[in-house]
């Protein structure tokens, strides 16, 4: 049951995230650069939104982190061949990262474009 990708890729892949969150949640990019943090156009236009944005996508990562992790237990129940588990398991970890965009995006533009 361990060498199931249904069950390995997501479970890898949530404590990936989770942690990666803990750490930028705990030690936050101090200064708008290309390198380390959250990056995307919208959260570098100031140094307001820098900081909103690394606070909030740490809390969101570690969410789905957790939230990827517990998906993994559906490699326990199912019975698809190696090919199908990893294609799930990929899909499951992609649509995380676009939720964690979305999420983060949405409330970037809800707390600074008010008009």
């Amino acid at each position: 049951m361990f060498e199931n990708l249904l069950f390995i890729i997501p479970l890898s892949m949530g404590i990936v995230f989770s942690l990666a969150g803990f750490v930028t949640l705990k030690f936050p990019p101090q200064k708008i650069n290309s390198l380390y943090g959250y990056r995307t156009p919208s959260s570098m236009k100031s140094d307001e939104r820098w900081t909103f944005a690394q606070s909030y996508s740490s809390k969101e990562m570690i969410k789905l982190g957790v939230i990827l992790s517990a998906c993994s237990l559906f490699g326990f129940s199912t019975t698809f061949d190696n090919f199908t588990n990893m294609i799930i398991g990929l899909s499951l970890m992609i649509i995380m990262v676009i939720i964690l965009l979305l999420r983060v995006e949405k409330a970037i533009k809800n707390k600074f474009d008010k008009v």
